[in-house]
């Protein structure tokens, strides 16, 4: 609260005309979080709050707007080292060793390119090879079926391109093996659909029929729901416990929370890219390297061979 007092002076206490006091923040704050939290709507909101009903869609643009500009840096960066070391550590967990995330939920923008073979385009324009070919990636080595690999990868559906940097699924499996490689790189994407349900859960104005007319507010909206989302599970994390995977997936009792940043009260300073044209060859080879299909076809070879030996284990 007192954050957003000092960010916007529309939610500090003043007096009107007649110098009789206006609303407090905590009432113009309560009332924006019981929008965001119910799927209220104004008429609910304005008789608990004490408001008038043409003030609390106000105030919540504005408390949406603050939360944007206050804690965005914070809560909607980039992974840190130490996050993609927690990643890697998870992955392998779950049986695919190096493995950073599913690419459907990376916060990646991409842009309309030509299909082109050989245009550089396609690799200007998508942030997320623009950090694998600027070195931003996080370096790894591991061991898959008695072969070492170095470099991450994301796991992806079909629609993706055979790229060393992708480790698809099976899309017609016949063998025992392939089915239950299949089953596990399935399960392990369907973190974004898991995550949109936990903040459908937690934030009953996504999941209601939205009440905004303007695409701006909504946008707004949505990002404050995610970012207050990430100040929960900061909140939540528990240092004490020892992180474990469940492979129970209705079972969430052993559900780790994860803190957004290091234990330091001063947010995480990340260092500003830049191109060098110095760098252009590595880039190009780097480039070649990603789109090289041989890599992505013994990579999924051996991950399969690899979480079949894990199943066996597991029966034995």
């Amino acid at each position: 609260m007192s954050d957003i007092c000092n960010h916007d002076p529309y939610f500090v206490q003043k007096e009107d005309a007649f110098h009789v006091l206006c609303l407090i923040p905590e009432q113009k704050i309560t009332a924006s979080l019981r929008i965001l939290a119910y799927g209220a709507s104004a008429d609910q909101v304005d008789e608990i709050a004490r408001m008038g009903k043409t003030t609390v869609p106000e105030s919540l643009m504005r408390f949406c707007s603050a939360i944007e500009a206050l804690y965005t840096n914070e809560y909607l960066r980039t992974p840190t080292p130490r996050d993609m070391r927690r990643l890697l550590r998870k992955g392998e967990m779950r049986g695919f060793p190096g493995m950073i995330g599913s690419i459907d939920c990376m916060h990646w923008t991409w842009k309309n390119c030509p299909r082109a073979q050989n245009d550089l385009n396609i690799l200007a324009q998508s942030p997320v090879f623009d950090e694998l070919l600027q070195g931003n990636s996080p370096r790894c080595t591991y061991w898959v079926n008695g072969t070492q690999y170095e470099g991450s990868y994301y796991l992806a559906d079909g629609i993706y391109p055979r790229w060393s940097t992708f480790v698809k699924t099976v899309p017609h499996p016949q063998t025992e093996k392939e089915k239950h490689f299949a089953k596990c790189q399935e399960g392990c994407r369907k973190d974004v659909e898991r995550c949109f349900g936990i903040l459908q859960a937690r934030w009953a104005i996504i999941r209601v029929t939205a009440r905004m007319f303007d695409v701006e507010a909504l946008r707004s909206i949505m990002m404050t729901c995610i970012i207050l989302h990430n100040m929960i599970v900061e909140d939540e994390y528990d240092y004490d416990a020892v992180d474990g995977y469940e492979p129970d997936l209705m079972n969430n009792s052993r559900t780790r929370i994860y803190c957004a940043h290091d234990r330091t009260k001063d947010p995480v300073q990340h260092e500003p890219l830049e191109r060098d044209g110095r760098y252009n060859e590595l880039i190009v080879q780097q480039y070649t390297n990603v789109q090289e299909p041989y890599w992505h076809v013994t990579r999924q070879n051996d991950l399969i061979e690899h979480q079949w030996g894990l199943h066996e284990g597991e029966d034995n």
